[in-house]
């Protein structure tokens, strides 16, 4: 897999500064807690005040390629402690970082978090656990990651992930792989705009997989006035179920996908943007060590409003029955 050449946007020297005083006066109000209530609700204050460097570098996404890494931030790999062997663990090991991340993805639009996954934290730790090795999701290891739609089950999924590297000493790699980026012909395209397959919750989600309601069907793709936008989850897609034709331009895409794929490797300090509009995300396998100092990243997930790279028809589903939480609201 290629590692292309990721868009980076550097945050200058000044700009670090301003963002790192910033989280620490927060948290220095709410001893140390990046999930207090009331940091949460100073946060857009805060993030309105921050500087235009800091503001043009969280400017939307604006190449076909539907990502950019934002370069120049510093973790202190000692004082973060040793990675958690599990999100649950994680306490406010690199509250600085939660606060950063916050104050970032604010500045881009609106964090979400979902009332079943990691206790409805804003700000996710992605760590290999054990037992987890083999799951798709974020707490796995020796599998590939499939490329997906971050929480693609859900019409309330966010328009931007935001991973923030810890630390990745074996220079582990999220894939990406961008919809505009692909060939596909006009038939197949149409094939798979059609809504004939539902999107299942993924293993993130148990209550969600318990939920009785029918899966709604879902269209793959949609021409916005954007251009192409997709909503991607193979791993959790019944697609046994679909006519053979659709089946076959959904494998096409899945390898227009691969064929466009770049490895991006983070180092710590570095915040990977991925439009989840636009881009399916997935990691490459590793031999989780568990020793404390494996792969460790933070992830945000941002709503932005205004947009129209959807299709009109997700506002009636059901979402089995999952909540997201504004930050803001």
């Amino acid at each position: 897999m290629p590692t292309g050449i990721t868009p980076v946007r550097p945050l200058a020297p000044d700009s670090v500064a301003e963002l790192t005083t910033a989280a620490h006066t927060l948290l220095a109000s709410y001893d140390g807690d990046p999930t207090h209530p009331g940091l949460l609700a100073q946060v857009p204050a805060v993030a309105a005040s921050l500087s235009d460097p800091i503001r043009h570098a969280c400017r939307p996404v604006d190449t076909a390629d539907g990502l950019f890494v934002l370069r120049g931030l510093h973790v202190d790999d000692e004082a973060v402690g040793p990675t958690p062997g599990h999100w649950s663990t994680a306490g406010g090991a690199g509250a600085v970082y939660d606060v950063i991340l916050l104050l970032l993805s604010t500045v881009m639009g609106t964090p979400i978090a979902w009332e079943g996954q990691q206790e409805g934290r804003f700000v996710h730790n992605i760590v290999p656990s054990p037992g987890h090795e083999e799951e798709q999701t974020g707490a796995s290891s020796s599998v590939l990651l499939s490329p997906h739609t971050e929480d693609a089950f859900h019409p309330g999924r966010a328009h931007l992930l935001v991973l923030g590297c810890m630390r990745n000493p074996d220079s582990v790699a999220t894939t990406a792989a961008g919809i505009r980026n692909v060939r596909l012909s006009d038939s197949d395209v149409e094939l798979l705009s059609r809504p004939v397959l539902p999107i299942l919750p993924d293993d993130a989600y148990e209550e969600a997989q318990a939920y009785q309601g029918a899966p709604p069907a879902v269209p793959t793709l949609w021409e916005s006035e954007e251009g192409l936008t997709l909503r991607f989850d193979p791993a959790y897609t019944p697609l046994d179920r679909a006519p053979d034709d659709h089946r076959a331009a959904y494998a096409r895409l899945a390898d227009e996908l691969a064929r466009v794929s770049v490895a991006v490797s983070l180092d710590p300090g570095e915040v990977l943007v991925v439009d989840n509009d636009l881009v399916v995300h997935g990691r490459v396998p590793f031999k989780a060590r568990y020793d404390g100092a494996d792969r460790w990243l933070k992830r945000s997930s941002v709503r932005t409003k205004g947009r129209r790279t959807r299709p009109p028809a997700e506002e009636s589903e059901h979402g089995y029955g999952q909540a997201a939480v504004e930050a803001h609201a």
